[in-house]
């Protein structure tokens, strides 16, 4: 089969590699769709999963069955799905309680073993989701992200009412937005340099989108009678920003950690102002499980805008370009490679 490997940081190479195999309880998926995430830019970068390399990244993705093992019932052949890129070993304590990041032998789907730019993917027959009819390739392979922040929210313990700000407004905040709408969360404020993806995200939902730092502590005690907000999302993944986020929640606000960082930075936390005004830290990045359903039962009934994530779509022999000129596509916030 046809594959993109990334052989280095900054470099893929086409390759003819071996078909996946498929043990008693796999699912053989034969990929149509998969969207470039933050994550696999990171990877295309050197700043995450080097030492794996070479790889095949790529786990927002959609396809149909190509073959199943002896021993799975609930899926068929030619059937539309997506999948779960979580793949622990099922029966630990982490597992049973839908927290697998933790499982000591987990494993994700495009990053630690080999992902969906390819023709094909093979995971477990479990964690893959039969698609509902009138759904496209190009929103079914939101579905990932999607969930991404429906587990944030639920981490967060997001709810009506609550006043929320979002730092970044590139393809996963615009989705934060899109979430917090959702709940009832008010009022929705953003931060972003980028004018035009400040601009986007009031078209998703935001009540206001700030584009100059120093103007954003000012608007968030305006839009909070004074108190700051009740939860803060840090999108990016900027050690600067999540210091930022200490300063723009009220007493007894929430920080809801999502960015990706390097692994040796570090944030300097006001422990005293944590303890005497009870504030809360809370990680969360990938969905899985049930949110995996969830979001796609909210995409099937329209719940978010996706066309801004649709128009972008490039053939896989075109990987490397479509890596290479992200950071000059704003208006795109999702980029699908064509399989």
């Amino acid at each position: 089969m046809k594959a993109a490997v990334l052989i280095a940081p900054h470099r893929f190479e086409l390759r003819d590699v071996a078909m996946p195999q498929i043990g008693p309880e796999d699912a053989l998926i034969r990929v149509t769709r998969t969207g470039i995430c933050g994550t696999d830019l990171h990877i295309f970068n050197g700043h995450y999963a080097a030492d794996r390399l070479p790889l095949i990244p790529g786990h927002e993705f959609c396809g149909q069955v190509a073959a199943v093992g002896a021993n799975v019932r609930h899926l068929s052949e030619g059937q539309r799905v997506v999948a779960d890129i979580n793949i622990g070993c099922g029966t630990c304590y982490w597992c049973r309680r839908n927290e697998i990041l933790n499982c000591p032998e987990m494993v994700q789907l495009g990053i630690h073993r080999d992902g969906a730019f390819a023709e094909y993917v093979a995971l477990p027959a479990r964690l893959v989701i039969a698609a509902p009819e009138g759904v496209s390739d190009a929103v079914l392979a939101l579905t990932e992200p999607v969930a991404c922040v429906v587990r944030a929210a639920r981490k967060a313990q997001a709810r009506f009412g609550q006043s929320v700000v979002i730092l970044g407004a590139g393809p996963v905040g615009n989705l934060h937005v899109q979430m917090m709408r959702l709940v009832g969360a008010a009022p929705i404020i953003v931060a972003d340099l980028s004018p035009e993806r400040c601009q986007m995200a009031l078209e998703a939902g935001a009540d206001t989108a700030i584009s100059d730092p120093a103007a954003l502590q000012a608007e968030v005690m305006a839009r909070t009678q004074g108190r700051g907000a009740d939860l803060v999302i840090e999108s990016v993944g900027s050690p600067r920003l999540y210091a930022t986020a200490q300063s723009l929640i009220r007493k007894g606000g929430h920080i809801a950690f999502f960015g990706l960082t390097g692994p040796d930075q570090a944030l300097p936390v006001d422990i005293l102002r944590t303890i005497l005004e009870e504030n809360s830290l809370k990680g969360s990045v990938a969905g899985m499980g049930e949110d995996m359903h969830d979001a796609l039962t909210l995409l099937a009934h329209g719940r978010f805008r996706t066309d801004a994530f649709t128009q972008a779509s490039f053939a896989l022999d075109d990987i490397q370009i479509a890596f290479e000129t992200l950071a000059n596509r704003p208006g795109d916030l999702k980029t699908q490679i064509l399989l």
